[in-house]
């Protein structure tokens, strides 16, 4: 489900995809969650802070600050 969503050929490495798509299953995303996910990654990547490290594709660190201020599902 997750391989058409917009914005998902901004991630880069097999490794970064792989988090995505483990994290997307592991939480039970729905696209459009997965979607603001990839967004927020983007939106870190493009930071300052990642322009002092000179990267323009969202990496694996910018895929796990973003999920990490997804809340908590309470069960």
């Amino acid at each position: 489900m997750w391989d058409r969503c917009d914005g998902a050929e901004s991630v880069e490495g097999s490794h970064a995809v792989g988090s995505a798509h483990w994290a997307g299953q592991q939480m039970q995303l729905s696209a459009r969650a997965f979607h603001r996910i990839l967004k927020l990654a983007r939106t870190i990547a493009s930071s300052a802070w990642a322009d002092l490290a000179e990267c323009d594709q969202i990496e694996t660190p910018h895929l796990a600050e973003a999920i990490q201020y997804r809340p908590r599902r309470m069960v």
